[in-house]
């Protein structure tokens, strides 16, 4: 049986100071440092925020079984009115859930319960808050009830006030931010707040987290698809905390995947970067109407289309139309309709964010 879950005060610091974690956290913090600075060479970080974003959105969502497909989703953000997949509309929550987060971090510096209340409301599309009832238990595939988090409404309200402490105050419980990320997503996932979102809106606030510690300056290190990948020690090793309080495993797992991720991230962004500016110098040699903002528009959006072009170039309809067309005609887009409209596909970035799933 799980041991009942209390407040973070009760940890003790030694727990998270043996030298295998020490040693980890070194390379992961190194590789984090890494992947800050490659993806501070993109000038336009909007650019990394929207890709990168949405590949986190459609990993993190795959976690909980809510599967689409890079085409779906990019067509989601071209054509929010178009109708959709049950799957695709959730995904496109969480990406609106992981950029509004986001911006109220940067503003705020903090990263509060209310905060965290807006990015599940977002997530789930409702505001049902933090759960009143009880009879919330997790199960293991084969239907055991493996954990059961508290189920009084107080006790739930209580435990996360507490860690809304452990998140802000910097000075309380002094590890490393990469140990105290882990240890505050162990403990929000065994509070398990919400009826439902909690997996997705955990996830959330790890990066957010890291960008509040400013070991990132936007959120791109996604831990989704490692665990994806790893899903079965994830939860193994989130049940043996409860279990039977062994931390090491649980901390050294989610540095390792600090690690390869942030790894995996630097080389994806590197190939952005690489077909960007093949991009731009093709653009920029072959026609008179290159500008950055013409690039940054096919960077920030996989599938874009004439009315963001219209938009973010401050064009006329007949002029966006013109330079879609002509990169069509000449490979650098891929020319498709839905409906009455026609959509235009960066060929070479498309093929960047599907290859680097596929790794």
């Amino acid at each position: 049986m799980s041991k009942s879950l209390f407040p973070l005060t009760n940890l003790r610091q030694e727990t998270f100071e043996s030298s295998a974690i020490l040693k980890a956290t070194i390379a992961a913090g190194r590789r984090l440092a890494e992947l800050k600075g490659v993806a501070g060479t993109i000038p336009n970080q909007a650019i990394l925020i929207n890709t990168l974003g949405l590949q986190e959105a459609k990993d993190s969502s795959a976690i909980e079984n809510i599967v689409t497909t890079h085409d779906e989703l990019f067509k989601s953000t071209a054509f929010p009115e178009a109708a959709l997949s049950q799957s695709a509309k959730e995904v496109r929550h969480y990406a609106t859930a992981l950029r509004s987060g986001y911006q109220s971090v940067l503003k705020s510096r903090l990263l509060t319960n209310t905060q965290i209340l807006e990015i599940q409301a977002t997530v789930e599309g409702n505001s049902a808050g933090f759960r009143k009832l009880p009879g919330t238990v997790l199960k293991d595939p084969e239907g055991r009830t493996v954990y059961t988090p508290p189920q009084d409404h107080g006790h739930v309200v209580d435990l996360m006030r507490d860690l809304e402490r452990f998140i802000n105050d910097d000075d309380r419980f002094d590890v490393d931010p990469l140990v105290k990320m882990a240890i505050i997503h162990h403990q929000f996932e065994s509070i398990h707040p919400f009826y439902d979102g909690n997996g997705r809106t955990g996830r959330i606030i790890n990066v957010l987290y890291l960008v509040r510690r400013e070991l990132l300056d936007i959120p791109v290190l996604y831990l989704s698809r490692h665990i994806v990948r790893t899903k079965g020690d994830y939860y193994r090793l989130l049940q043996a905390v409860r279990d039977e309080n062994r931390w090491e495993e649980w901390i050294l797992y989610i540095l390792a995947a600090v690690d390869q991720t942030a790894g995996e991230t630097i080389r994806t962004i590197e190939e952005i970067r690489g077909v960007l500016m093949q991009y731009k110098h093709q653009i920029r040699e072959r026609y008179r109407f290159y500008s950055q903002d013409l690039v940054n528009n096919l960077f920030q959006h996989p599938y874009t289309k004439i009315e963001f072009a219209m938009k973010d170039l401050n064009v006329s309809r007949i002029t966006a139309t013109k330079y879609l067309e002509t990169l069509a005609a000449d490979g650098l887009l891929q020319k498709h309709r839905l409906g009455r409209s026609n959509y235009y596909i960066n060929v070479a970035l498309a093929r960047v964010l599907v290859q680097a799933e596929q790794r």
